[in-house]
């Protein structure tokens, strides 16, 4: 599996605080930041994969959902993830 346990804890001791907080905006987005990129590398080998290309638009939706409820309830917060992850907005 692509994502271990160990590096889904990880991502959240780094973005959310603690890897126990696991519901923080900010761990989340991180999640599907990484879970995009990698859908994104096999989407580049594997052209014709459309279930795959189905659940990438999902997580971009999610992400983009709670990117804008961030920017909405905490533009501090909001500024901060995008630039420590390097989204493009």
């Amino acid at each position: 599996m692509y994502l271990a346990p160990e590096k889904k804890q990880e991502i959240f001791a780094k973005y959310a605080g603690s890897e126990k907080n696991t519901g923080s905006s900010e761990g989340q987005i991180a999640l599907f930041s990484y879970r995009i990129s990698h859908l994104t590398e096999h989407l580049k080998k594997n052209r014709h994969d459309y279930a795959t290309q189905r659940s990438l638009q999902l997580l971009v939706g999610k992400r983009r959902s709670l990117l804008d409820y961030l920017k909405k309830k905490e533009i501090s917060r909001y500024r901060a993830i995008v630039k420590e992850l390097g989204l493009r907005r």
